[in-house]
């Protein structure tokens, strides 16, 4: 008689469906094992829709995406290994109103500083220039497997790790969207991946409810630190038009919210005017519109903060500048 693993999987539908004042969410151990399930192919396409359904519907749980997180990790075998990064950069951002990636060149002005950054994404659903696009019109290419990523950081100290290349089965997941019509907290997962087990890590998101679900699950885990603010498009990227506020977990402080001035006299910048062309010639120096480098002198910053360099968001905004001023 062969086993059903779609008998198997059911439970776990039915645990979060059951209708008002009995549905619940997952524990941390069935979210692991639903999710290992799901990632092997042994749950029928059917319940994987409504699993992610559900537990979009019901709200993300940090202990449910912690559980998610480790089976995602165990697939791709990123659970064990020495911090080969200093920084974990997720780019999962899906913006409509996205232009180019000036993050990008925050991450990449780090690497030449001497902080080793990871960056590990998807911009299938961005309207913007995609990380690779910016990437291409730079020179550089993304790693095409997790090896070859470790051995660009080692050169390069700076990497770029697409998802479908780090967690294909993770990535097919994320392109359900196109027939939800919505995300799926699978998303919430690919960016918690850390998969070169950084110390430290710099997140944006889209809503500012899963800003605590992203720091519950890096307290779950215990990593080291992790800085999480509403980023512009979702992305870990600061737009310093006004005043915001960024959370960070730390594994011996606990949380502590940093209050980011604005810059004065920033006007909005018009992401439809953005080509990979202009892109590449802000970081070759041949242009400086002032939103856009006060953009990636803040995001530099928040890694700064991230990373623990400094905890004075004065201190990092000055020394942003100077990182940027020299990575030529």
């Amino acid at each position: 008689m062969t086993h059903s693993f779609a008998a198997d999987f059911a439970p776990f539908v039915a645990t979060l469906g059951r209708g008002p004042g009995r549905s619940r969410a997952l524990t941390r151990d069935e979210a692991r094992t639903a999710f290992g399930m799901v990632l092997r192919g042994e749950a029928d396409p059917h319940q994987v829709g409504a699993f992610l359904m559900l537990l979009r519907f019901r709200g993300e749980d940090a202990e449910e995406i912690t559980g998610m997180v480790q089976a995602a990790r165990h697939h791709a075998g990123l659970e064990h290994g020495d911090p080969a990064a200093d920084l974990d950069w997720p780019s999962y951002g899906a913006g409509r109103t996205r232009g180019a990636p000036w993050f990008l060149l925050s991450a990449l002005a780090l690497a030449r500083s001497g902080i080793a950054v990871l960056m590990h994404g998807s911009n299938d659903f961005s309207s913007g220039i995609a990380v690779e696009d910016a990437m291409t019109a730079l020179g550089l290419r993304p790693s095409p497997d997790v090896s070859a990523a470790l051995t660009t950081l080692k050169t390069n100290r700076f990497a770029y790790l697409p998802l479908r290349a780090m967690a294909p089965e993770v990535d097919r997941l994320l392109d359900m969207r196109r027939l939800f019509g919505l995300r799926s907290p699978v998303n919430t997962v690919a960016r918690l991946l850390n998969p070169a087990n950084a110390p430290a890590g710099v997140d944006g998101v889209f809503h500012p409810p899963y800003i605590d679900v992203h720091l519950g699950v890096a307290e779950r885990m215990q990593r080291g630190r992790l800085l999480v603010l509403k980023g512009g498009g979702g992305e870990a990227e600061r737009v310093p038009l006004k005043p915001t506020t960024a959370t960070i977990w730390d594994r011996h402080d606990g949380r502590v919210e940093l209050s980011l001035p604005a810059v004065e006299g920033l006007r909005p910048h018009p992401a439809a005017e953005d080509t990979a062309a202009s892109f590449a010639s802000v970081w070759n120096g041949e242009a400086a519109p002032a939103t856009p480098l006060a953009t990636i002198q803040a995001t530099i910053a928040l890694a700064l903060l991230a990373t623990g360099r400094t905890r004075d968001p004065g201190q990092a905004m000055d020394d942003a500048g100077s990182i940027w001023s020299q990575r030529l």
